[in-house]
């Protein structure tokens, strides 16, 4: 079994949405080592003070095993391509990206993919999406992993789960691309441009 990881903003030495980070570590442990006691990061996690973002990375099994702190700056995305793949599970954030990356390969000349399952829209390759309306934001019910950012917005209220086939897509006007280390909006894509093609 490949071991797990969360990967967390850290703003000027600050761990952001800590508290998200530690419930999927646990809820992930309990569900392939059901004895395991729950771990809080807090005690596991010095990051550095240096000014600007950097990203922690946490290594997991049934233990912490590995921490790790890297400057991050985020990664332009103005192009998706469209791929499906109806076999698809990435439900854990497991090192194992292998069926991820197959899948980012097909992006061309894109910037990275937009994922389609059984019809519906999921993810791209690294973040959770969500679609405005004119009115409200929308995220796919069922993505491929329910990332940190997406359940704190949730929570809020900021956006709304809505089941999205691919045929709808073009009745949205705008696409954000959002993760842990993304901050919601800091991405958007034009969805009746030429951003998104097939």
């Amino acid at each position: 079994m490949c071991p797990f990881i969360e990967t967390i903003r850290v703003e000027q030495g600050v761990l952001l949405h800590i508290d998200y980070h530690n419930q999927r570590m646990n809820d992930t442990r309990s569900a392939f080592w059901p004895n395991a006691k729950p771990l809080d990061l807090n005690h596991f996690l010095l990051p550095p003070t240096a000014e600007g973002v950097m990203k922690c990375r946490v290594v997991y099994s049934d233990v912490i095993e590995e921490v790790s702190y890297t400057p991050y700056s985020i990664r332009p995305v103005r192009s998706l391509r469209i791929v499906c793949s109806d076999t698809i599970n990435y439900t854990y954030k497991s090192t194992d990206r292998e069926a991820l990356n197959q899948l980012y390969e097909q992006r061309d000349t894109k910037d990275d993919v937009l994922i389609i399952k059984n019809g519906y829209i999921t993810d791209t390759s690294i973040a959770n999406v969500a679609l405005f309306d004119g009115t409200h934001w929308f995220t796919p019910k069922h993505p491929l992993l329910e990332g940190t950012q997406r359940a704190q917005l949730l929570q809020k209220g900021i956006i709304q789960e809505k089941e999205i086939m691919l045929e709808e897509l073009f009745s949205f006007s705008q696409m954000t691309i959002f993760n842990a280390m993304i901050p919601f909006q800091s991405l958007v894509l034009d969805v009746n441009s030429a951003f998104i093609s097939y």
